[in-house]
């Protein structure tokens, strides 16, 4: 199996940007296509962004296109998500996970993502 781990979280005002890492180990990360998603306090996890296992493809939520964009290096087993004009309403714990596939034809929904980090949360606040 593959471990996830998140990092680069914190406190940002509205505005502001931020670069969130997921380290994976375990396995071979190419094997894997990969997604960000978050939980807001009282809200369901929600999808942010997915990426196909050697990025040739990504995916996005409505309200974080043109705000965030999802990549991966798979020599050094990192995905990335970087933020854009934070907004109050992107305040949440954000978590990658792996979904095991041969070929990602795009998002499906979170159930088909097996392996899931810690998250690290998100804040945008003034």
């Amino acid at each position: 199996q593959v471990q996830l781990v998140e990092s680069g979280g914190g406190l940002v005002q509205p505005g502001g940007s931020l670069r969130l890492s997921c380290a994976a180990s375990g396995r071979t990360f190419s094997d894997y296509a990969m997604g960000w998603f978050r939980q807001a306090p009282g809200k369901e996890r929600e999808f942010v962004a997915a990426i196909s296992r050697f990025g040739s493809r990504t995916d996005y939520t409505d309200s974080m296109k043109g705000r965030a964009a999802i990549s991966r290096d798979n020599a050094k087993n990192t995905l990335y998500l970087q933020m854009n004009s934070l907004k109050p309403e992107d305040t949440a714990v954000y978590y990658c996970a792996a979904r095991y596939t041969g070929t990602y034809n795009g998002y499906n929904g979170a159930a088909s993502y097996g392996y899931w980090g810690q998250g690290t949360q998100v804040t945008v606040s003034s």
